[in-house]
């Protein structure tokens, strides 16, 4: 970086950190097994997120829906075993959902077109009525169950239906049809649930945008909040069972999210409206190898200091690798979409999420950010996150105002030496089934290098030099130090006896 970098006290920068509101998930009727659980209590226990999405709500698997005929006539009924036995889980875990509308159930779709291993039903219903009397028996049920707290689980209308593959035909009026029939379905049963849509991702986004408002404001609609995705790399090269992908520019993309927002605001009816990006990630697919590496942590790294600039929420794609978009995966490193590999192992990018979690608890007042690192100041000190997207090192020197005669400063670094249990994987011959001796091995790699200091300031300065090599993320602490040894101690002593 070169020349010393002054942090400012009394500065105050504009930095929304909502790092933890929402996280995603592959379907939700994954949460029936084992593995699941063990790692989103994992990750619930380390970061603790607020909400969790995912697909599949009415899909087949969950089993929400049933049509049956009784004397000539077809009537419907619902069941909610596995729904409560997934929900149920999440309240225990701390977390709640975040309902995404979809897919058909088989019965009541119009077609059969399907997409992913588990065959999700992407067409619209046969029968309106019968799908909103669905959402609407579904939400009575939940509020049943859990209380009013339900009306405060955000709620959105289908996932991408501008992609052909999620919604049949990409059919822009049809999903219009379909945003409509549900907001009014489910305002008119409790105007409190908060409604959200397109949902959208990548292709023709700002004409779908566009396209979506001018609806709602035809139709005298208020959505409670604009939603899409942000995935950030080329169209990936496939070989073998993987995806190699380049990662675009951030700023651009940056700048297409900053679009969307400019979009909304140029409606008088819509301006502020908050935007949810209901999932983010880098690769957009789950055999995208660079989910694993500390290249992604660290480009995330910058992606989280400005995602809240904005957007009002953004959920990370997902917290865990059971996922079967693409089949059972095929080894215990392979590109999955978590921040979790099997076996509970953190990958690099899971550390660049709790770090922006620490900071966030550790201080609301932002007193510096610029394209490599992020500090906030309480009365407790100075905590900060730093990362190097570079191929080389780096090594910023920070002057941080102090008052007291010393303080301690913690660093956590996260990096493709310390801190790397992909290496190690590969370096162990990438077994695909690894032992438990093997996981445990792994994952003993899988942690922060943490070190620490004594800073003694002159002058109400300290100058902190630190060092992020490539690819990594540093997140750092200097707080107020109480020393209160014991009576005939000495470190000093201690660490020169011989």
């Amino acid at each position: 970086m070169g020349n010393t970098i002054n942090v400012n006290a009394k500065s105050r920068v504009t930095f929304n950190n909502n790092v933890d509101y929402c996280v995603g998930t592959g379907r939700l009727g994954l949460a029936l097994t084992e593995e699941y659980l063990k790692e989103l209590k994992f990750v619930q226990d380390m970061i603790g997120f607020s909400f969790i999405r995912g697909h599949g709500l009415f899909s087949d698997d969950v089993s929400i829906y049933h049509e049956y005929e009784e004397n000539g006539e077809t009537k419907v009924e619902y069941n909610y075993t596995y729904i409560d036995r997934i929900f149920d889980s999440y309240l225990k875990l701390g977390i709640r959902p975040y309902l995404e509308l979809g897919f058909m159930p088989e019965q009541l779709a119009s077609g059969t077109q399907t997409i992913f291993y588990w065959k999700g039903n992407t067409t619209p219903p046969k029968d309106y009525k019968k799908w909103t009397d669905m959402v609407i028996a579904l939400l009575k049920h939940l509020k049943g169950r859990y209380g009013e707290e339900v009306v405060t689980w955000p709620i959105e209308v289908w996932n991408e239906p501008n992609l052909t593959g999620f919604w049949y035909e990409a059919d822009m009026d049809e999903y219009f049809k379909l945003f409509k029939e549900t907001f009014y379905a489910i305002k008119e049963y409790d105007s409190r649930f908060m409604v959200g849509g397109p949902a959208i991702c990548g292709v023709k986004d700002a004409e779908w945008i566009e396209g979506f408002l001018k609806l709602c404001k035809k139709e005298g609609i208020r959505p409670d909040r604009i939603t899409r995705h942000h995935y950030t790399v080329d169209f990936p090269e496939r070989i073998g069972h993987y995806d190699y992908s380049t990662l675009e520019d951030s700023e651009m993309r940056f700048a297409n999210l900053q679009s969307t927002r400019d979009i909304v605001d140029s409606f008088e009816e819509f301006k502020d409206l908050p935007i949810h990006l209901t999932e983010f990630s880098t690769s957009y697919t789950p055999k995208g190898v660079i989910h694993d590496t500390n290249i992604n942590a660290a480009y995330l790294a910058k992606q989280l200091s400005r995602l809240g600039d904005v957007n009002e929420a953004y959920s990370y794609w997902t917290f865990g690798d059971v996922f079967e978009e693409q089949g059972v995966p095929d080894s215990l490193f392979h590109g999955g979409f978590g921040m979790v590999a099997a076996g509970n192992i953190p990958k690099p990018t899971f550390w660049t999420f709790y770090f922006y979690k620490q900071l966030k608890l550790f201080g609301s007042d932002c007193v510096h950010r610029d394209e490599n690192s992020v500090i906030v100041k309480s009365d407790k000190g100075y905590s900060g996150i730093l990362w190097n997207f570079e191929e080389k090192d780096i090594a910023p020197d920070f002057s941080f105002e102090l008052d007291g005669e010393e303080y301690t400063l913690i660093t956590k670094t996260v990096d493709e030496t310390c801190c790397n249990p992909l290496k190690i994987w590969h370096d162990l011959g990438e077994p695909a089934y690894p032992t438990d001796e093997e996981v445990e091995l792994i994952k003993s790699g899988a942690w922060p290098l943490v070190s620490s200091s004594i800073l003694k300031p002159s002058s109400g300065k300290g100058t902190v030099p630190f060092s992020v090599k490539r690819h990594g993320v540093v997140y750092f602490t200097l707080t107020k130090r109480n020393y209160t040894p014991d009576r005939g101690y000495y470190y000093d002593k201690v660490i020169s006896f011989h």
